[in-house]
């Protein structure tokens, strides 16, 4: 992770396969040399990296700030907090009144997030991939903040996310915006060609705390995205690419240009009619 842009998609700066009709889908060079049980395994570099995330500028000043934005007044609401790691998220929709489960599939990141939040939030181990621990419409609000392109297929999580919502309720998103493979070294690995419209993925390790993790991550150009919603049974309110907070300009001079002049995620409100 370069820059220490910080981010639980690394940063433009992350479960089967999806019915698009004009999507074509491209696997990674040397994908089937890497091991799947090792890729994305949090648990790695979990200690290091929730530190990291509290205060980095592409979480704590750009992506958290925009999400609760976009939630807006959620006290009283009912909200999944779907990929939650070690609990930052979480605990702001607590202090401002939703009552808050969240999920996670590293063991690790629950563990700090049941450390951060006791049992004021309720937390469960779960895999997006598979099938959500919790009865139709138990929630008005799901929250999935930069989790969707850890997944080579949308189709069985959104059904599941749409299933667990209430009618009328809302999915707000976030993802890495797919113009970021346009900044290779960032994340994006320098010298491979782009390929826009191929929903592919590539691996990058990640060091922190002196570990090192494997991430792989999916990209899929815009219309895919939409289409995935949509055929979901989604409606798409809300499609956002929102700048920095400005207190972050202090903090991270050398950096603030670069979200303030291209665009790292996109975010999305959706609602299940």
């Amino acid at each position: 992770m370069t820059d220490r842009f910080v981010a639980r998609s690394g940063g433009c700066p992350a479960r089967k396969h999806a019915s698009m009709g004009r999507m074509s889908t491209q696997p990674e060079s040397g994908a089937q040399a890497t091991d799947p049980a090792r890729v994305n395994d949090y648990d790695i570099i979990a200690e290091a990296y929730a530190a990291e995330n509290e205060t980095s500028l592409a979480n704590a000043y750009y992506e958290r700030p925009a999400i609760l934005a976009l939630a807006g007044d959620v006290a009283g609401r009912r909200v999944l907090d779907a990929g939650c790691g070690s609990g930052p998220l979480s605990a702001a929709l607590r202090d401002r009144g939703a009552v808050v489960t969240g999920i996670d599939i590293s063991a690790g990141m629950l563990q700090l997030a049941r450390r951060r939040l006791g049992d004021d939030v309720r937390l469960q181990q779960a895999d997006l991939k598979s099938p959500l621990p919790f009865p139709d419409n138990a929630f008005d609000d799901v929250i999935a903040a930069l989790v969707l392109h850890y997944l080579e297929d949308w189709t069985a999580s959104l059904a599941e996310l749409r299933r667990v919502l209430t009618p009328r309720g809302r999915l707000i998103v976030s993802v890495n915006h797919p113009s970021c493979i346009y900044s290779p070294g960032r994340l994006y690995p320098s010298g491979r060609k782009a390929d826009y419209f191929a929903t592919h993925s590539w691996t990058v390790p990640w060091s922190m705390g002196g570990q090192t993790a494997l991430m792989r991550f999916w990209h899929r150009p815009l219309h895919a995205m939409t289409d995935a919603f949509t055929e979901a049974g989604f409606r798409i309110s809300v499609v956002s690419e929102p700048q920095p907070v400005p207190a972050g300009r202090e903090l991270f001079p050398d950096q603030f240009p670069a979200l303030t002049t291209n665009p790292n995620f996109l975010f999305f409100v959706l609602y299940a009619d």
